[in-house]
C-alpha cells in the first residue's frame, strides 16, 4: 500500500508529510475531500499544523487523492482503530509488554501471545507498528494484569526479537 501512495506523492515533500499523517491517524478522505477521524471532521488547518505543512498542501493531497481512484479507494476507508491503552495501562492497573523486532518476522504475534497465555494472563490491546510508516516498529500488548520481568529471556528467545520492555 505505501508503495502505491509513495509512488504518488515523492516528488512532493509536503504532500507525502500529509499523506502519511492521515494514514498515521488512520484519518478518511470523503467523498467532497473532507477530512475525517471516524465522524469527527478534521479542518485542513489541524491537519496541516499536525504535519508540519502549508494548509495548501492538505487541500493539494486531497484533490490528488479524489483524482486517483486507488488512492481514493485507499484513503476513503480508512479508519482510525481506536483508544490505544499504552499510556494510561498502569492507571488501569494493566501491563505492557513492547517487543521490537525485525520487520517481516513471521509469527512473533502468535509466540508472544502464546507466552502470556500460558501465564493465564488475558490480552486487552495488542498494537503493531508498521515497518513502512515507523523507523522501528513496536507490537505493543496490553495484559489485563502486569507480566513478570523473568519472562523477558523466553520473549528474547522468539526469532526475530531485538528488544523486549515489559512495565
Amino acid at each position: 500500500m505505501w508503495d502505491r501512495i509513495k509512488y504518488k506523492f515523492e516528488k512532493f515533500p509536503a504532500r507525502m508529510a500529509v499523506a502519511g499523517k492521515i494514514v498515521e491517524l488512520g484519518l478518511r478522505v470523503g467523498e467532497k475531500g473532507k477530512i475525517y477521524c471516524g465522524d469527527v471532521e478534521i479542518s485542513d488547518v489541524a491537519l496541516a499544523r499536525a504535519a508540519d505543512v502549508d494548509r495548501r498542501a492538505v487541500r493539494a493531497t486531497v484533490d490528488v487523492i479524489l483524482s486517483d481512484e486507488d488512492l481514493k479507494s485507499i484513503f476513503g476507508n480508512l479508519w482510525p482503530a481506536g483508544a490505544f491503552l499504552k499510556n494510561v495501562a498502569g492507571d488501569l492497573g494493566f501491563g505492557v509488554v513492547e517487543i521490537e523486532a525485525e520487520a517481516g518476522s513471521p509469527g512473533i504475534v502468535a509466540q508472544a501471545t502464546y507466552l502470556i497465555s500460558q501465564e493465564k494472563i488475558s490480552i486487552r490491546q495488542a498494537h503493531a507498528g508498521d515497518p513502512e510508516l515507523e523507523e522501528h516498529p513496536r507490537l505493543t500488548i496490553i495484559t489485563e494484569k502486569p507480566v513478570k520481568g523473568e519472562l523477558i529471556n523466553q520473549f528474547l528467545k522468539i526469532p526475530g526479537v531485538k528488544r523486549v520492555s515489559i512495565y
